[in-house]
């Protein structure tokens, strides 16, 4: 029997003798492996992060104490070791366990995380809350080096380490975030270098020399500087405020052990350097960890992808590249997303007009409005749900003075297994708030290009091409030059839709003909502003209308046509709005979450029958 079949919580982990864990840390590898290439997610980050995790739960009790992620994609040892591997077998399914941390499936989970660069200001909150409360537990914050580079980070620390409050901070270092680390923060970590015997003599000399040496203090403090200027090279974190530990090799359980350890006895802020290696012990993901970030379904032994094909990121960045090309005032911007962006073959034609910024979009927002105020035409690539971040840059760098900003606006609407944090639900809904903003929503590859070309060198202002994750469907023609086209006519009811929803809208159409329903289909290109006389005008042939849409409830398009149809007094039979609600979508398949939503062409067609016949039909 494996150690890992002994493993049910965190008391096991701690019961097991310190020459047990190496062993211990190469059969989780191993799970993880054989798990992810059957079913993808999270691999290189969580490879990496194995010891650290160990050495975590062998210092904490995360029951009581609380352990705060940053991201969370590198939980899955996390989830292993408190009794969640069975939770593996439909990981990331719909109603399975998630790929991220949720306080709702275990007690050991601390907080929710998804987005980078959070998990200090978290842990800095329940620190206070213990203190203020009078309670009894630690905390432990983990962020990675990429994570740190977000300002938020840096908010975070510049407080914390000021407070006083008992927190350790445990920065995991492996030279990335999801590419290469890139900026000024990346080349110091890579620089730093500390000794631990001078945090040795001040934790003795703070518990045993201080209390009874008081009327020397002042010249205790030189001596202290004294020799801390010849220990040590001064870094960032000392002046924050927090004591610093490292760098230490992470892949050396006892010593992460035991400088974790120290750190939640110094009971003062202290920020622990850890140094490890993404993709650790799987060779594949060593050579190219980005390419292992997110994975789906791949062969374990080889490390080829069991999928391959176009998606809309890839043509995105293909022509962009083309028209930076013809016009040498085109430039990219990247968060630390430029393979998932699509960007690299961007990055390797033209270098000089390519800027990854690392996890920094409202950075990246402003500067691009910089760039844009200067002459240039800035494309800030970024997913969706990244772009939340933005909505004050959004308004008051680009949109108050017009500025010909293009958005990139990937992974919009259903995203699938990573869940809540992940999923495109928003942009709709704020994108469409920021003055002057025009949003365009291809529906396949040929739009995306066409519709990319007017945004970067045609449109003025603001502007956002919003695509989703994957491929395209069935509907192949090119029809950018319109806002609204008519893609099949009907007489019974108008089924409206806009970006890849549009197949199932069309499917959906298919299936009510067979029922004795004439469906008219009306795509939608331009989403603000939103040409509500085209639609009124098409709808009004039919009297009923159903708007299908992958964004959230609040300031979706299909309110925005019911509030026009009030206003232009056009009589509506019947109506419904099918999105994704106004709360927050779960992970599973995209294809589970679609008919969870009524979003699938099958449920679009019952809920057209019961919209205008009051039963189903289908």
């Amino acid at each position: 029997m494996s150690l890992l079949d002994n493993i049910h919580s965190p008391a096991d982990v701690k019961a097991l003798p310190p020459e047990a864990l190496g062993e211990l840390c190469r059969e989780i590898r191993e799970y993880l492996i054989a798990s992810l290439s059957k079913r993808g997610g999270h691999l290189a980050s969580n490879l990496g992060a194995v010891e650290l995790t160990v050495a975590l739960h062998r210092v904490y009790d995360t029951s009581r104490d609380r352990l705060v992620f940053d991201v969370g994609h590198q939980c899955y040892t996390h989830k292993i070791l408190t009794g969640r591997i069975a939770g593996f077998t439909d990981f990331r399914e719909l109603g399975g366990m998630a790929g991220f941390p949720k306080p709702r499936e275990s007690v050991h989970d601390a907080f929710v995380a998804g987005h980078a660069s959070n998990s200090i200001s978290v842990a800095l909150g329940m620190a206070r809350a213990r203190t203020a409360l009078g309670a009894d537990y630690d905390v432990a914050a983990l962020i990675g080096d990429g994570a740190l580079n977000g300002g938020m980070a840096f908010e975070g620390l510049s407080d914390a380490g000021k407070s006083g409050e008992p927190l350790v901070v445990i920065l995991n270092d492996n030279g990335m975030s999801i590419n290469e680390g890139v900026g000024g923060i990346a080349d110091m970590l890579g620089r730093m270098r500390t000794r631990v015997e001078y945090i040795r003599f001040k934790k003795w000399y703070r518990s045993s020399l201080m209390p009874h040496m008081r009327h020397l203090s002042g010249a205790l403090s030189r001596g202290k500087r004294w020799l801390k200027e010849r220990i040590i090279t001064e870094n960032m974190f000392d002046d924050l405020g927090f004591e610093y530990i490292g760098p230490i090799d992470g892949h050396d359980i006892r010593k992460v052990e035991n400088a974790i350890r120290w750190a939640k006895e110094y009971r003062a802020p202290v920020l622990v350097h850890v140094i490890t290696q993404k993709g650790r012990g799987y060779a594949p993901a060593e050579k190219a960890p980005e390419a292992f970030h997110g994975v789906g379904a791949f062969d374990a032994k080889s490390g080829v992808p069991k999928y391959t094909g176009e998606d809309f990121s890839s043509v995105f960045g293909r022509a962009l590249t083309e028209l930076a090309g013809e016009d040498e005032s085109v430039v990219a911007i990247t968060a630390a997303m430029k393979e998932g962006t699509g960007l690299i073959g961007f990055q390797e034609a033209w270098p000089e007009r390519f800027f990854d910024v690392g996890i920094a979009e409202e950075h990246a927002c402003a500067m691009a409005a910089g760039m844009a105020a200067q002459g240039l035409k800035p494309v800030f690539a970024v997913y969706s749900t990244f772009l939340q971040r933005c909505y004050d840059m959004l308004i008051h760098d680009v949109a108050l003075m017009g500025l010909h900003v293009v958005f990139g606006v990937d992974r919009s609407g259903i995203v699938g297994r990573d869940g809540e944090t992940h999923q495109g639900a928003f942009d709709v809904s704020y994108l469409c708030s920021v003055p002057g903003m025009r949003v365009y929503a291809p529906s396949n590859f040929r739009e995306m290009r066409s519709m990319l070309r007017k945004a970067v060198l045609e449109d003025t202002g603001p502007v956002a091409v919003r695509y989703p994750r994957g491929g395209e469907g069935l509907w192949k023609a090119d029809t950018s030059g319109e806002t609204v086209r008519v893609v099949k006519p009907g007489t019974d009811v108008t089924i409206v839709a806009y970006g890849t929803e549009i197949n199932e809208a069309i499917v959906a159409a298919r299936m009510l003909n067979g029922s004795g329903v004439s469906a008219q289909v009306l795509k939608i290109n331009t989403l603000c502003p939103l040409d509500t006389d085209a639609v009124m005008d098409a709808v009004c042939r039919t009297g009923a209308l159903l708007v299908a849409e992958e964004a959230c409830a609040a300031g979706c398009v299909g309110r925005q046509l019911l509030a026009a149809a009030e206003e232009s007094g056009v009589a509506l039979r019947a109506a419904r709005l099918v999105n994704l609600g106004s709360g927050l979508l779960e992970h599973g398949a995209p294809e589970d979450l679609r008919r969870k939503t009524g979003l699938d062409n099958g449920s679009l067609a019952e809920q057209v029958l019961e919209m205008l016949h009051g039963k189903d039909e289908t």
